[in-house]
């Protein structure tokens, strides 16, 4: 017997056009708490328009987009300012999240590596640095959801390590996790991967679903 979970992240039917190029057609997810979800496409299929769409930074045409709980979002494009060093972005991000310390924000640049960083410039970091910002940035709020564009786009492999174990984190305190990503390199890791496809999203069959009792 499968078990139906209530859902933390759903999108129902989103339209969205840009003039007459019309990107998303009816585009239908659901994800559950603990859960962690690839949407996959090719470049210009939609992802990023759907991840913002997702994230409330971009409104719809049409559809419907429900939201249980708090948000992190990570844009491909690092949200930095050159001028700030990551000390002082990370003292912005929590007045905006009204944190009362930066203890998870150092938990997470050790975690990912970067914690000799503090004081650099964010215009001085090399990308792969820029990126582990981008994602304590999103994660320093330990949010219920989290919606990742290409997150590890520009990692070494010891950070790609890293950052997955930051991820069976997450999934085990029952975070639910969004991956927008043109490939899949281990799709045992997830629990589902929907296919973005002509502006609606198509869930593949894992190997979980193939053996998942009736």
């Amino acid at each position: 017997m499968t078990v139906v979970r209530e859902a933390v992240l759903e999108a129902r039917n989103v339209h969205k056009a840009y003039g007459r190029h019309q990107v998303l057609r009816g585009a239908d997810l659901r994800v559950e708490p603990g859960q962690l979800v690839a949407v996959v496409g090719e470049n210009g299929a939609g992802k990023s328009t759907l991840l913002k769409a997702l994230a409330g930074t971009l409104p719809i045409d049409r559809g419907t987009v429900a939201l249980s709980g708090t948000l992190g979002y990570c844009p491909q494009e690092p949200v930095v300012n050159n001028s700030l060093t990551v000390e002082q972005h990370l003292r912005y991000f929590a007045a905006a999240y009204r944190l009362a310390d930066l203890d998870r924000a150092h938990e997470l640049m050790r975690v990912l590596g970067c914690a000799a960083y503090a004081d650099t410039f964010a215009g001085a970091l090399s990308g792969g640095t820029r990126q582990k910002l981008n994602l304590t940035l999103a994660l320093m709020h330990d949010p219920d959801v989290l919606l990742l564009d290409e997150p590890y786009q520009g990692f070494d492999w010891e950070t790609y390590l890293r950052f997955w174990d930051l991820v069976d984190d997450l999934r085990t305190r029952g975070k639910a996790v969004v991956v927008i990503t043109h490939l899949v390199f281990e799709q045992d890791r997830f629990d589902a991967l929907d296919d973005l496809v002509d502006g609606r999203l198509a869930r593949r069959t894992t190997p979980e679903d193939s053996h998942a009792p009736a």
